[in-house]
């Protein structure tokens, strides 16, 4: 094999022609283009009695629940949030109907006359009232060992509990999609994850054939998991809105509306019982998970998975008792971001270990040591470690870049210093790779050779891994690689942009396929090759039971962060931050230190200053200026290692990347913080005026 790939870029000589401007879908011009502005709920949980609308001008037009041809839900895990409400609303935000035609300010004047006449009904508002009514969505658990004999002869038993708050994603672009008529054919564009979802999602709704939807992704800013399953129901509704108008409808949300409406990390509480033996080892951990769903279930049920699925973390439990639930609140749904569920819960399980650590006297990290996972070990499902792990070099790594045990014995009160241990499974959960099924496509064209996949580039670095992988494998250059255009009516459907799969899964396919193109380059000038993902035949899984392998791999790591209080204030500075991470081999060095730093950057962000609150169902931080997101003069110095353990099965022995940076930061900076203070962290976001309060507590 030749040199490293993360060192080795094949490249042209010819100077490349680079312009930094790119057309997003707010800039996409259309003939006879009309504008659509949502009317949304003004109420947490009601009975829509009636709708009072305003003389409609010529031109413009009301696009309800009447309008939808096909199902009013969007198709999704769990097809339950309305197109356009129908009798009742469940949510602040929910929407009711458009408002569309050719002048915005006209729009938005009719939006404004329209009167909702609400019969209010009382509402969940929290996580603690929904369980209390036990209003639950999903109803998961799972056990490992001998639970119940393990906890009758513990030594000690050790009870805890943790919470973490919403997060927004604040990408760039804020959502926007645009639909037309070409024809019988439907054409829906927009900033979007996975446009395979979209349109499963108005097959539905409009009760179209397969052959007469497409659905193409524009320029994408940014998405981190808010435009994989949101994306479906703004197309949904100016698809409806087209159908009716008979002329193509823009949809462009401001950032407020994003914020108000669009999805969020899943707020949580989880509570842990530990049972220790006469060595104070952990043997066995009894622990309830529970998500804040919002008013509609929809992905929350792989999410929760996904959390439970990750709630030992890099840990070796013999016995287990682990129990999930989503609960319904009349709030903005719930979805998709960044870590998945597994942020939530392996910051508990993290913060549990250390708070066990501090209260038998012992180096959190050492005690943390004495528990890790190795090869051939069972997971927490019961399936196996099947690759090396490398943590203890990891562990070794860090700790002398940081000078983690120097500092922690010799760091004054208000400075502190934390670590926390990770990993994230690669790839989707359980049987949801072999259910995708993901196809990916080349064809070579004389010397050029096209890349057909579904994995869209929105900021992550997608096209240049991707085409990488390809020429690296085709000893050609990265000129001659092509990436097509995510249009659905132009590329096989490889599966969603999410998970952290698309280098590992969809670029090992592609490396694959090019690995045949390459022992056939001579025998024609034009020809294709296509391949579609199969598991390794080692992995065995139960998805009734949840037992086996849940993950064909995972990716691992570590941080360490320094962080400062000031005494008068608390505020929080994190001065330093540390990681080294196991992500196989890395495929492009600079995108993949951009992943854990941004990565970093964002965990940060919702351990501290990331503070989203509602207040009778409505979100209070609804901008910019009240939802405070890091600057460049909150993000600390930052120092990354990798180290290498290649994976079998993927391109050039890649794993997965792009969440792992994100589950570390948070516990990390909360070691540090409950160091600084010697008081337990137990809930994020760590808040300046709960530090005060902690650190005065006798």
């Amino acid at each position: 094999m030749k040199e490293n790939i993360s060192q080795s870029i094949p490249r042209s000589d010819a100077k490349a022609k680079l312009r930094g401007e790119t057309k997003y879908i707010a800039d996409i011009p259309f003939d006879k283009l009309l504008y659509a502005k949502t009317l949304r709920s003004t109420k947490a949980k009601a009975k829509i009695r009636s709708i009072l609308l305003p003389k409609i001008p010529d031109g413009y037009f009301v696009i309800d629940q009447h309008d939808v041809p096909g199902k009013n839900r969007m198709r999704t895990v769990v097809s339950d949030h309305p197109i356009f409400a129908q009798d009742d609303v469940q949510y602040i935000g929910q929407p009711i109907l458009l408002v569309v035609g050719e002048d915005r300010e006209t729009v938005y004047n009719i939006l404004a006359q329209i009167q909702v006449e609400y019969e209010e009904e009382r509402p969940l508002l929290t996580l603690e009232e929904a369980e209390n009514s036990s209003a639950v969505f999903t109803d998961y658990h799972y056990d490992k060992g001998n639970p119940c004999a393990a906890f009758q002869n513990a030594k000690t038993l050790i009870e805890d509990e943790f919470a973490t708050g919403y997060q927004e994603h604040v990408y760039l672009e804020p959502n926007g999609m645009a639909a037309e008529f070409k024809g019988d054919t439907l054409f829906v564009y927009g900033s979007m994850q996975c446009p395979f979802y979209a349109k499963g999602a108005l097959l539905e709704t409009m009760d179209l054939a397969d052959d007469k939807v497409r659905v193409i992704q524009t320029t994408t800013g940014g998405a981190f998991g808010g435009k994989e399953e949101f994306p479906s129901l703004i197309a949904c509704q100016v698809a409806v809105a087209s159908l009716k108008t008979q002329k193509p409808v823009m949809m462009i949300y401001d950032r407020m509306e994003d914020i108000l409406c669009s999805t969020k990390r899943h707020p949580s509480k989880i509570r842990y019982k530990a049972a220790l033996d006469e060595n104070q080892q952990i043997v066995a951990l009894d622990i309830d998970v529970l998500f804040n769903a919002g008013a509609y279930n929809g992905l929350s049920p792989v999410v929760l998975q996904r959390g439970i699925f990750s709630v030992t973390n890099v840990y070796h439990i013999p016995h287990l008792r682990v129990h999930g639930r989503n609960f319904m609140t009349n709030s903005v749904p719930s979805g998709a971001y960044r870590g998945f569920g597994a942020p939530q819960t392996i910051f508990g399980t993290e913060m549990m270990l250390y708070n066990i650590a501090v209260k038998l006297g012992i180096e959190p990290l050492d005690y943390k040591a004495r528990h890790l996972l190795k090869r051939n070990d069972p997971t927490c499902t019961g399936g196996r470690i099947h690759d090396e792990v490398k943590m203890f070099e990891i562990l070794e790594k860090i700790t002398q870049m940081s000078g983690y045990y120097e500092k922690i014995k010799h760091s004054p009160k208000y400075h502190g210093i934390g670590a926390s241990l990770f990993l994230h499974g690669c790839g989707f959960t359980g049987k949801g790779e072999t259910v995708i099924n993901g196809a990916i496509q080349l064809t070579k064209k004389n010397q050029e050779v096209t890349l057909k996949v579904s994995s869209v580039e929105m900021g992550q670095g997608a096209e240049t891994v991707l085409r990488k992988i390809v020429a690296y494998t085709l000893e050609i250059q990265m000129e001659q690689i092509i990436f097509e255009k995510t249009d659905t009516g132009l590329v096989p459907d490889s599966g969603p942009t999410v998970a952290s799969r698309t280098t590992m899964i969809v670029g090992g396919l592609l490396q694959q396929a090019a690995l045949e193109m390459k022992e056939r380059w001579h025998e024609a000038e034009s020809f294709e090759v296509t391949r579609r993902y199969n598991h390794p035949d080692f992995l065995h899984w139960d998805d009734q039971k949840f037992h086996g392998d849940a993950y064909p791999v995972y990716s691992w790591g570590a941080n360490v962060a320094e962080i400062e209080i000031d005494p008068v204030t608390y505020e929080l500075t994190i001065k330093n931050l540390y990681g080294v991470y196991d992500v196989g081999v890395p495929i492009d060095l600079r995108s993949l230190e951009g992943q854990m730093q941004g990565g970093i950057a964002q965990g940060i962000g919702w351990a501290t200053i990331e503070v989203m609150e509602t207040s009778q169902g409505r979100l209070i931080q609804t901008n910019l200026t009240n939802y405070k997101i890091p600057t460049a003069m909150d993000v600390p110095e930052m120092e990354i290692e990798f180290i290498s353990n290649p994976y079998e099965f993927g391109p050039f022995g890649a794993k997965c990347a792009g969440e792992l940076p994100f589950v570390g930061a948070p516990p990390a900076v909360a070691a540090a913080v409950s160091h600084a203070l010697k008081k337990p962290i137990n809930h994020l976001p760590i808040r300046p005026e709960k530090l005060m309060e902690i650190d005065n507590e006798n």
